[in-house]
């Protein structure tokens, strides 16, 4: 269920911060983005996700956290799911660019909706991934927007960033071409 509050009460901002929930929260703007807990699914994929691509990553001098904030300013942030960065992107309040980020869909998410933003900051590459078709759709920068990544005649897509082949296989799975072999999750 979607919803607007125009002032969010204190007591909802105190409950969500003492259960944990609150580190999915987004800030758009100043407009406050009550982002629910991801589903078991969706963490597994991505934790899958996390594994397959790290050693790869690491070997090009690129950090690998798991939802860590993006962000412009104190009011205008947003979490994708995994962040590829060089270290220079790290402060200690979270990353300012990426290399590469993972959004794993999820019901009713805005994972589309966070493109323009990643966009402004530079990102140079975004994967969508649905967790449980194991389609997705792989976004580069060109200029000041992002343009899809055509397959190619045998359905794999390219990541230039991680320097890895994707393509989605019977299963489902998501297959991964790394230069030391192929992970499938």
């Amino acid at each position: 269920m979607r919803g607007v509050l125009l002032e969010v009460p204190e007591s909802l901002l105190a409950e969500r911060r003492q259960r944990g929930i609150d580190r999915w929260d987004e800030m758009w703007e100043g407009v406050l983005h009550l982002v629910p807990q991801p589903s078991r699914w969706h963490q597994a994929f991505g934790t899958k996700l996390v594994v397959a691509l790290t050693p790869g990553a690491e070997a090009l001098g690129l950090e690998v956290s798991y939802e860590t904030s993006l962000f412009r300013t104190d009011d205008d942030y947003r979490v994708p799911d995994i962040a590829f960065a060089s270290p220079s992107h790290g402060t200690e309040r979270g990353l300012r660019g990426a290399e590469l980020l993972i959004e794993i869909l999820s019901a009713h998410d805005e994972s589309y909706e966070k493109l323009p933003f990643y966009a402004a900051l530079g990102v140079r590459e975004v994967l969508i991934a649905n967790p449980d078709s194991r389609a997705f759709e792989l976004y580069a920068l060109r200029g000041k927007q992002y343009v899809l990544v055509s397959p190619d005649e045998k359905g794999v897509v390219r990541s230039q960033v991680l320097g890895v082949a994707l393509s989605t296989i019977e299963g489902p799975k998501l297959r991964i071409g790394r230069t030391d072999g192929v992970a499938e999750i």
